[in-house]
């Protein structure tokens, strides 16, 4: 059995006919294997060709760097018998942190080159082979000392063909312990204050018979951990070791080492190590317990692992914290970053080095808790934060409870060693709230919770000039609407669009109810306020009010006065303690149509209404007029009145949504979801519990507010899609614009398969169509070529952007830093720019 780390540069190592190729096809993939042969031909066209293995090699080590940089396996196929070509490997594997193995085939040399001379393609001589033979002896006692952490040598074609490939975790990756975690800051001694956050936490403290803690029980499944710098400087190092080493012994701890463990453990291996920074107090704490334990205590040092990948990926412990590129790999570097973190290389006013702000440029979806530098108060940047408060220095001892987010702390019971450099209070504004210009620029891979989106540039730049421009400030723009797709297209005799198809449509993904909401002709506006007027917890003012585009709705003061209504309402609806917020994001729609479109109804539509009123009647006189002399005009008149009783039906289309308004004065505000509030996205509830609480905003201010009036339909049962069609017949003819149909579940609402579903599917009125469509469209003509019309891109952009959406609002109630918030907001902004038919 050949063990191999999951993530490796493995080197096939062996003589011309040692069956390097053939092991390498039955044991990986081939996107895994790079052949020296395969990129010969690549630069030269002949694989034979010796002259242009320098630039062959060159591209081979490129695509293992990036495979690497990919984290993905990468299996070298080439004789590798010269120390200078495994260096080239080896290097390839430091420079991107991964372990670097060699399996060695070797089979006698009469075999390889009897299977030598059978290829055709193979014209060097026998002493070539023998040569290569002598070099693959040379290698067995190199390769380790080359760097290579793993050997394993197969020697002879039985041994070879039994291999079996076995793919080993590292030791950093413990995806699969879920948690939930209590994260433990540095101790340094501290067992008193260590023993006393454990009990506040929940953790029932074991100890030995002399009354000394050995475990804490964790309580509900919970499991410890523990950050490193257990030791120095405290009173009870050997108490807190002690403790933890218990702890971690029983399954209810695991510990990651601090640059005070790697210390330690130098002394205690014999290494000259100065006595400084705590180790003094240590060593003379050790002198006092039986050998035995201090034997214990090495070992348990030199097993600690330098950080842990946790939860599949989503969190990451460290000691000093770990760059993005380092976590998950294993390597010299890698360690030295986990344990010390990076220095400037300059040292401060109190002779302390300055080390490199690296949270500062953390763009990692996972969430690094780490410690090493002790402040006052815990340190959120991006999606890091330190737990280390001082506890040793006289601050207190703290514990992040994930995935909760809680912060846990006890003060310290004195100052038990006094600090060099004062420790200080994070500066209030954190460096999170700057955005930079590559979070969003250029060609982007967007990952998130419900898939990945490729940006491309063009749409990167068009939402660039948006969002540069006009957009409201990116610390209130927290989510933007998705784009709406219609329903299939009708099979209804007169009719593009009918509830018929849309009812179909999610029956077919494995829908059992609907919710069939009455689409408001107005414009879309995400409004987000707060409870305090003066300020909320996304800057100064108390809230905004933005269109689908993020752009400011009125501007001030009418979106000032906006936001006092909807305060009110919220706080006369008992919203606020309802939900525990101090803040709510609501989707709505505000009317009438012509508050915020005037100038589109006048330069689009009416133009066009008027000019056919203008045009017509004339056009029909004339022909009146010719027919009175006997000219056959007839079918000409009969089209041409049609044509006008059709520019008349254009014309009320879009008068319907046209009234005047002065101020807020005539506008309403029709809210339908219920986004967020204060930690929570609500896009996992369903749609009867957001339309109750709109209910209650309207009748708070039923002067101000506009109710959405619905229908919810079994889609099992007929007479309820029946009388849902009718409902839409009777609003449509009423002047309305239609209906959205929706999962009753809620917005995130998946389908039979698994797959997030449609928020919404637009079945839009007869009458309505005629504003996207033109005066003319119900013409049987014109309808049988719209029926013809594409929906799939219209489709998968609304899903695109409509899991943008879920995930930004999952961000925001998990607390995330503004520029992954503003990532997500921002790509769904790019993906309108995506070339749609807009008519859909």
């Amino acid at each position: 059995m050949i063990d191999i780390p999951e993530l490796a540069l493995v080197a096939l190592v062996g003589v011309s006919g040692s069956g390097k190729s053939t092991f390498a096809r039955r044991h990986f993939a081939p996107s895994q294997v790079l052949s020296s042969d395969t990129f010969r031909a690549l630069v030269a066209d002949d694989e034979n060709d010796q002259s242009a293995s320098a630039d062959a090699f060159d591209a081979l080590h490129h695509v293992a760097g990036i495979r690497l940089r990919r984290g993905r396996l990468t299996v070298v196929d080439a004789t590798n018998l010269q120390p200078h070509a495994r260096a080239g490997l080896v290097r390839v594997a430091r420079e991107h942190d991964v372990l670097p193995v060699a399996i060695v085939l070797d089979v006698p040399e009469a075999l390889a080159w009897e299977r030598t001379e059978a290829r055709a393609d193979r014209t060097f001589g026998r002493p070539v082979l023998a040569r290569m033979q002598r070099d693959l002896r040379r290698s067995y006692g190199q390769l380790a000392r080359e760097g290579f952490r793993k050997v394993h040598v197969l020697r002879g074609v039985e041994e070879i063909d039994a291999a079996e490939i076995r793919y080993e975790k590292l030791f950093n990756d413990r995806r699969e312990l879920t948690g939930p975690f209590d994260i433990v800051g540095d101790i340094h001694g501290c067992r008193e204050e260590l023993e006393a956050l454990l009990l506040r936490l929940g953790y029932g403290l074991r100890r030995d018979d002399a009354g000394r803690p050995v475990d804490a029980v964790p309580p509900a499944g919970r499991t410890a951990v523990f950050v490193g710098d257990l030791v120095d400087r405290g009173p009870d190092s050997p108490g807190v070791l002690r403790l933890v080493m218990g702890m971690v012994a029983a399954g209810h701890a695991i510990c990651v080492p601090g640059n005070h463990e790697q210390k330690l453990l130098r002394k205690l291996r014999g290494r000259d190590v100065r006595l400084t920074h705590g180790l003094a107090e240590t060593m003379a704490q050790l002198e006092a317990e039986p050998a035995e334990f201090v034997a214990e205590v090495a070992a348990f040092v030199d097993g600690l692992v330098s950080h842990f990948v946790l939860d599949g990926g989503r969190l990451v412990v460290a000691h000093a914290g770990l760059k993005e590129e380092y976590q998950g790999r294993a390597s010299g570097r890698v360690r030295s970053f986990a344990l010390y973190g990076e220095t400037t290389g300059e040292t401060d006013e109190y002779g302390m080095p300055v080390r490199y702000p690296w949270a500062r440029d953390y763009r990692g979806s996972a969430m690094v808790v780490y410690g090493h530098t002790p402040a006052l108060e815990p340190e959120w940047v991006n999606n890091t934060v330190c737990v280390d408060t001082g506890c040793v220095f006289g601050g207190k001892l703290t514990a992040l409870r994930y995935p909760e987010r809680e912060l846990v702390s006890v003060g310290a019971v004195k100052e038990w060693y006094a600090p060099v450099r004062p420790l200080v209070t994070p500066a209030p504004a954190r460096p999170d709230a700057v955005l930079d210009l590559r979070d969003v620029a250029g060609r982007r891979h967007v990952e998130h919770p419900y898939g990945t989106l490729t940006v491309p540039a063009e749409n990167a730049a068009a939402a660039l000039e948006v969002m540069s421009r006009f957009a409201v400030d990116p610390r209130w723009l927290t989510w933007l609407p998705p784009t709406m797709a219609p329903c299939s297209t009708s099979t209804v005799d007169g009719f593009l669009e009918h509830p018929a198809q849309a009812f179909a449509d999610y029956r077919a993904a494995g829908v059992e109810r609907v919710v069939c909401e009455e689409k408001h002709m107005g414009s879309r506006a995400v409004v987000l306020v707060c409870r305090d007027p003066d300020g909320g917890p996304f800057g100064p003012g108390g809230g905004v009010v933005h269109t689908r585009t993020g752009r400011p709705f009125f501007g001030p003061p009418l979106d000032d006065e906006l936001l006092d209504r909807v305060r009110a309402a919220v706080t006369a609806a008992g919203l606020w303690a309802e939900l525990d917020t101090d803040w709510l994001l609501l989707d709505c729609e505000l009317l009438p149509w012509s508050a915020k479109a005037g100038g589109l109804i006048r330069e689009q539509y009416a133009s066009v209404g008027a000019a056919g009123r203008a045009a017509l009647p004339a056009v029909l006189a004339t022909l009146d007029e010719a027919a009175g002399r006997g000219l056959p005009v007839g079918e000409l008149r009969e089209r041409m009145a049609a044509r006008s009783a059709e520019v008349e039906a254009y014309s009320a289309s879009y008068r319907a949504y046209v009234a005047p308004t002065d101020g807020l004065r005539g506008v309403t505000l029709a809210p339908f979801v219920v986004l967020a509030s204060a930690g929570a996205s609500h896009a996992d509830r369903d749609h009867g519990w957001h339309l109750d609480l709109a209910d209650r905003l309207c009748a708070a201010d039923p002067g101000f507010f506009t109710p959405t009036r619905r229908r919810v339909v079994d889609l099992a049962d007929a007479s309820a899609e029946a009388d849902a069609t009718d409902w839409w017949l009777a609003l449509t003819a009423g002047g309305g614009e239609g209906m959205v149909v929706k999962p009753y579940a809620g917005p995130a609402a998946r389908s039979s398969r698994g797959s997030l579903l449609q928020p919404g599917i637009k079945c839009r009125g007869r009458e309505y169509l005629r504003i996207i469509y033109g005066p003319g469209y119900t013409g049987p003509e014109q309808l049988t070529a719209l029926r013809r019309r594409s929906l799939g891109r219209k489709r998968g952009l609304a899903l695109r952007e409509h899991a943008l959406g879920l995930a930004a609002l999952d961000a925001l109630a998990a607390g995330a830093p503004l520029w992954r918030r503003h990532e997500l907001v921002f790509a769904v902004l790019a993906c309108e720019s995506e070339p749609v038919d807009p008519r859909l």
